[in-house]
């Protein structure tokens, strides 16, 4: 059994009802429009933990199209020059970084959003986020938004 996921492209009609309820959470949450994961799972009518169990793997398909800015969230690991060599893996993969933010480490890691022009990517996507994921000392690797 392979372990690198798979993307299909679904047309929405055709999914579950939950799959579009958790996209909608996951947009009601980014927007501001819902402020807690408690209140964005009542205005969709989900449980909290159908929204947990499929929120990484439900993304509306303009999110994982190239040519935009897509916005990569990490968790890594607290360990001098991880970040700057990290950060190398974009222009390798000719990914233009636009913004990158970083909340101030505690335990030994740091959550860390990086914000990237993808419109002359010269890998796809899922490559570049394969590659990421593989750095030593990163933890934790997605795409929050593209």
């Amino acid at each position: 059994m392979s372990t690198k996921p798979k993307y299909y492209i679904v047309e929405a009609s055709a999914l579950p009802e939950v799959f579009l309820k958790v996209a909608e959470a996951k947009r009601l949450l980014s927007t501001g429009e819902a402020s807690t994961v408690n209140e964005a799972t009542r205005m969709t009518d989900i449980s909290r933990s159908a929204f947990y169990k499929y929120r990484d793997a439900v993304l509306p398909f303009e999110n994982m199209m190239t040519g935009r800015i897509v916005t990569f969230q990490f968790l890594i690991h607290d360990q001098p020059g991880l970040l700057a060599n990290m950060l190398d893996i974009f222009p390798e993969c000719n990914c233009n970084i636009q913004t990158i933010n970083s909340i101030v480490p505690s335990n030994g890691t740091a959550v860390l959003t990086i914000s990237a022009e993808t419109m002359d990517l010269t890998v796809p996507l899922e490559e570049l986020l394969r590659r990421l994921r593989a750095f030593p000392g990163v933890i934790k690797a997605e795409v929050l938004a593209g």
